[in-house]
């Protein structure tokens, strides 16, 4: 039992209201390493997720998930449950802040393009027909594995690290650093020159203008210096 969690990759909560659906489901998950959680309604879903009391009082953000919860991976729901479909679910969870990314998947026996379409637009992954077969659920893997690292980088910024003397070292100026040099390298090389050449840029247009106003300034003063000794000589003549 334990090797078999040490193999699970990913968490997924499995929602449906047929026993033999969520069996079929479940084992089919099993067997692509994940962890599944399986509840009959969209109701269970909201509570176990900690969004029950929200539902109730309008407000998805009134009970806190725990910290497993938060782990979750992946929501797959029966479209048509009774008291909550799992269309009205995929909208509670779109509305609450701590599980709008989490990716959602609806399964329907009835193939209906208008609801696939309602679906897909609400933020669903993806639509499966029933029966789901162990292809359809491969196609979940790289969404599964966008959550997990996604949720990695959040235990690393938010859980401190432990030196040799037991103390807790801060981690947040490491992540920092990181992610600046990310940013870093994200930016165009030519980014690092591109002030010194503005700069030589500024300082031959003024070196450039300097040079015409001395030129312009000798040219007037050879223009006026011309024409005076034929007016010392007109006035002599006279």
């Amino acid at each position: 039992m334990g090797m078999a969690a040490a193999e699970c990759q990913f968490h997924v909560l499995a929602v449906d209201d047929s026993l033999v659906d969520r069996k079929l489901i479940e084992r089919l998950l099993q067997k692509s390493s994940c962890q599944v959680t399986t509840v009959d309604s969209g109701y269970k879903a909201l509570e176990f997720l900690g969004l029950r009391q929200g539902t109730e009082s309008n407000d998805p953000t009134a009970l806190s998930p725990s910290p497993q919860v938060r782990k979750m991976n992946l929501i797959i729901t029966d479209y048509c449950m009774p008291g909550m479909t799992g269309y009205d679910l995929l909208k509670k969870l779109k509305e609450s802040p701590a599980f709008k990314n989490i990716p959602v998947v609806i399964m329907s026996s009835e193939n209906v393009p208008a609801r696939i379409s309602r679906c897909l637009e609400e933020g669903a992954e993806e639509f499966f027909l029933k029966p789901v077969r162990l292809a359809d659920l491969n196609k979940l893997k790289p969404h599964m594995m966008k959550t997990k690292l996604k949720n990695q980088k959040l235990e690393e910024i938010i859980t401190p690290s432990n030196d040799e003397n037991g103390t807790v070292a801060a981690v947040e100026p490491e992540i920092k650093d990181s992610v600046e040099m990310e940013i870093i390298k994200m930016l165009p090389i030519q980014s690092e020159t591109e002030p010194k050449r503005v700069l030589l840029q500024v300082v031959q247009q003024e070196e450039q203008m300097l040079s015409n106003n001395k030129r312009k300034s000798m040219e007037e003063g050879l223009s006026t210096d011309r024409p005076r000794p034929r007016l010392e000589g007109i006035a002599t003549a006279v």
